[in-house]
């Protein structure tokens, strides 16, 4: 076995990323405080070709060379923007008929390996603060929620894990559904 080159990767050019048909997944960053993981979502999005990032409160935006240090040029491929009001946002995803779902542990939330993607949709995560998730107000306008298990000790993982973990399951459930 002989690790590949990254010549050798066949890597899209960032034009050839913005005319790419794009997984149906928007991701909503609301009032994250760590610069690197806004870059690392932004790197996650551009692995699997996101439809957009939309950052929320106080989440920096680009250009940010502390954001630039983890996404390593995804903010030129990924589509974002930025919005003061998550619940604005929210409500207008809706609106669009975007199925809206906090990535939060709630009464009544769906485990990730339990959620059933609906071919034809489009999805909004909603990602939340690093300290207090999602926050409740932003929870009660969502569609629904979808919770990672976990078995150790702590109750949550850092967001861009988090952020990785779901978007990946989904990925794969839109791509190659069983």
């Amino acid at each position: 076995m002989r690790k590949l080159e990254n010549s050798e990767l066949d890597r899209k050019s960032i034009e050839d990323f913005k005319e790419s048909e794009k997984t149906p997944l928007i991701l909503v960053l609301d009032d994250i405080r760590s610069l690197h993981n806004i870059g690392s979502v932004f790197r996650t999005a551009d692995a699997f070709l996101i439809e957009k990032i939309i950052l929320c409160g106080i989440t920096a935006t680009p250009p940010n060379k502390e954001i630039h240090k983890t996404a390593l040029g995804a903010t030129e491929t990924v589509a974002w923007e930025h919005h003061e009001n998550v619940l604005e946002v929210i409500e207008n995803l809706k609106k669009e008929n975007i199925l809206t779902l906090a990535i939060e542990q709630v009464e009544s939330a769906v485990f990730l390996q339990d959620f059933k993607v609906t071919k034809n949709q489009k999805y909004a995560l909603v990602f939340g603060n690093e300290v207090y998730g999602v926050a409740q107000e932003a929870v009660a306008l969502c569609d629904g929620c979808i919770e990672i298990p976990q078995l150790g000790t702590k109750h949550s993982l850092n967001i861009s894990v988090s952020a990785g973990i779901v978007v990946w399951d989904l990925f794969q459930k839109l791509n190659w559904p069983e």
